[in-house]
């Protein structure tokens, strides 16, 4: 039975005279009340002591992860990459493997009847001549009128005249490469396939029609003639035409002349040599985008020459007061099935200043 005054169920657990009553011992006197110090803490330390009762969500980041941000980069770098190799894959389709023609040359001296005019004046000498009315240098090969043709744009029509009328200045009229210093002004606008022919040519000439370097350039030898002059005339035509769906022609029709005198020597008299130069270039759409161009076909004639002289490395002109030395061109073999025919003409006293 409980005690007087106990309820009926028992002392309450934790309550006085409970059996589990954990404060039994402690007994606070009234000094150690007096002593304590009560402080009641505002609502902003409360806050700031307190972790807040709801837990924060952390921000959402705009934009990219750094995880999607890389993956796109490698992305990007492996289609570069794809589309690098393919244009640049140094291994082409066979199907895709252009054909590109050797050129064919002709180069015939032109044989005075009798002795070369000069006059101490150059510039008497081209108003005395039929290249009095000629422009100088390459404003003689003005910019025909041109049009897009079925497969070609006007663009190209355009890139394919511009491109050849380079060939004609570089080779043609450049100082350097008249006397015979340099080459590399007209190679550099060569087909990549043409390249081997071309050096072939100025490392071992040949009167084969294949491998003159006058057929490339007008090349005068340096050791007999020099420029008396460098304002030379010309005068010629340029056209395009389409002659495939994948193919540009441009044909070029060129005077030029030259006024000469002795090498080494200070004065003299100057003379004229006139060069006709008639040219087939090709281009096929790489041409055109690179700017290169393939050289078909090149006839040149030029007087004052000696046919007993050979043209084939060098134009060797007769001077003022010489005449040509009696002989004629090299033998033409008709068994050689890949020789060019030796040719030599006469020329016409009409076509030498009136002195």
């Amino acid at each position: 039975m409980g005690g007087p005054g106990d309820p009926p169920e028992g002392t309450p657990e934790g309550g006085p005279g409970g059996a589990e009553d954990e404060y039994r011992s402690v007994v606070f006197d009234e000094s150690f009340v007096r002593a304590a110090r009560l402080q009641e803490y505002s609502a902003q330390e409360r806050m700031a002591d307190h972790a807040p009762a709801v837990r924060r969500r952390p921000p959402l980041r705009r934009g990219l992860t750094r995880q999607a941000l890389i993956l796109l980069v490698l992305i990007a770098l492996a289609f570069g990459t794809a589309v690098y190799m393919g244009v640049r894959h140094p291994y082409s389709a066979p199907q895709a493997r252009r054909s590109v023609a050797p050129l064919r040359t002709s180069v015939v001296p032109l044989a005075p009847p009798g002795a070369v005019p000069g006059a101490a004046d150059a510039e008497y000498l081209y108003r005395h001549s039929p290249a009095a009315g000629f422009e100088v240098g390459a404003e003689g090969i003005p910019m025909p009128v041109y049009r897009a043709t079925a497969h070609f744009s006007e663009s190209q029509v355009q890139a394919a005249l511009i491109i050849a009328r380079n060939y004609l200045v570089r080779s043609s009229l450049y100082p350097e490469v008249l006397t015979g210093r340099q080459v590399h002004p007209a190679r550099s606008l060569l087909d990549p396939d043409q390249l081997d022919q071309f050096d072939q040519s100025f490392d071992h000439p040949a009167a084969d029609g294949l491998h003159a370097p006058t057929g490339w350039l007008v090349r005068l030898d340096p050791s007999l003639v020099r420029l008396a002059d460098d304002r030379i005339r010309v005068q010629g035509t340029l056209r395009a035409a389409e002659t495939d769906s994948a193919t540009l022609e441009v044909g070029t029709d060129t005077i030029l002349v030259y006024a000469l005198r002795r090498a080494g020597a200070a004065g003299g008299p100057a003379s004229l040599l006139t060069v006709r130069r008639e040219m087939t270039f090709r281009f096929d759409r790489d041409d055109l985008r690179v700017g290169q161009i393939q050289l078909v076909t090149s006839t040149t004639q030029a007087g004052p020459l000696s046919c007993a002289e050979d043209a084939t490395s060098y134009l060797r002109p007769l001077l003022a007061g010489q005449t040509a030395r009696d002989g004629r061109p090299a033998g033409t073999d008709p068994y050689a099935m890949d020789s060019a025919p030796a040719v030599c003409g006469t020329l016409a006293a009409g076509a030498q200043p009136k002195v």
